[in-house]
């Protein structure tokens, strides 16, 4: 029972996320909206990172399904960095909308990595998974360096 809410709330916040950006009725809700979808992705990624840091047991059960939430909820927070919300109660630097092409691509390889990761994780192979962890984390920290603010 579990598991199916889960997956109806993924699918719901998938097509949230496609039409995300028509629906904000002030920049600040597109900031909250990206901000909880960071949020639940990085709950997620540190379960992970625990398993592949080795500061908890390994098991592939539970590190699919938390591969899964990333990789779904890493499709949903760029259509809320949309025009007005490059100021207020955000991390987002300005050169998001200036160098647009390369923070979509860095969104892009985030998506793609988790992807990978998720394949890792259902192989059960320990060390496939502790690689595509980092680089999944990786594409994380890329993105953070160049266009988040500390």
């Amino acid at each position: 029972m579990k598991k199916l809410l889960l997956s109806l709330a993924v699918i719901g916040a998938t097509f949230i996320g496609a039409s995300a950006q028509a629906q904000f009725a002030k920049p600040e809700d597109a900031i909250k909206y990206r901000k909880s979808a960071f949020t639940l992705m990085a709950a997620h990624n540190g379960r992970l990172g625990a398993m592949a840091q080795g500061r908890v047991p390994f098991d592939a059960k539970t590190a699919t399904e938390n591969a899964e939430i990333v990789a779904d909820i890493a499709k949903l927070p760029w259509a809320a960095f949309v025009d007005g919300t490059d100021s207020g109660d955000t991390k987002a630097k300005s050169d998001i909308w200036k160098d647009n092409a390369k923070f979509k691509d860095y969104a892009g390889k985030l998506q793609a990595e988790s992807v990978k990761l998720v394949a890792a994780a259902k192989s059960g192979n320990q060390d496939a998974f502790k690689t595509a962890f980092g680089a999944t984390a990786g594409s994380c920290k890329t993105c953070h360096d160049d266009f988040r603010a500390k």
